[in-house]
């Protein structure tokens, strides 16, 4: 395989884990701490988690940005 489809292929693959481990977190936390759903009334639970959702989002567009925004180095 040539080192340009090998790095292109190795970052696709980064990009995919880490979106697929935040979504994991993100979901676990969301479904089974019952967070992600108001019953009758707003709970701290529920503020924590759309915090933490809103700012984990934005931390992995900005890691997604940074990943893809470099020049692939076929020297390493």
């Amino acid at each position: 395989m040539e080192p340009e489809t090998a790095a292109f292929l190795k970052r696709i693959g980064k990009s995919m884990t880490m979106g697929f481990a935040w979504l994991a977190f993100t979901c676990v936390f969301a479904i089974k701490g019952d967070n992600a759903f108001v019953n009758e009334s707003v709970t701290i639970g529920n503020v924590l988690f759309y915090l933490w959702f809103v700012l984990s989002i934005v931390v992995l567009v900005i890691m997604l940005k940074k990943l893809w925004a470099e020049n692939i180095d076929l020297n390493k």
